[in-house]
């Protein structure tokens, strides 16, 4: 079974997360995805396993947000926001965990189990 998460190692959800996954014998695939951001076209595969609009996965609360003036009731298409979060790739909630076909967001960290 082949596991990878979009890491964010100054998370505790994300290193929860990876912890959990760890200690149920599995080695994920580490993506520390804001050293290597995802492109707009994997951003687009993941949301699709995720089966999750772009917007569910943006981090509002982080300062980059305030500072590029996005919020909650923006109207934007998908491929707005899917390229917003590939430039700002802090704004990506994490962690994202795949595996295969379907992927999960590790809030809560126990939500990984699904995968595994």
């Amino acid at each position: 079974m082949g596991i990878t998460i979009y890491h964010n190692p100054r998370c505790s959800k994300s290193r929860q997360t990876l912890e959990l996954v760890e200690m149920r014998g599995v080695t994920p695939e580490i993506v520390l995805y804001l050293e290597t951001p995802p492109s707009a076209a994997v951003l687009v595969e993941l949301l699709k396993k995720l089966q999750r609009h772009p917007k569910t996965i943006v981090r509002f609360g982080e300062d980059r947000a305030e500072e590029l003036g996005i919020s909650e009731q923006d109207e934007r298409g998908e491929a707005e926001w899917i390229q917003l979060l590939a430039d700002n790739p802090i704004l990506i909630e994490r962690p994202i965990v795949v595996s295969d076909d379907r992927a999960v967001l590790g809030r809560p960290p126990e939500s990984v189990l699904t995968l595994l």
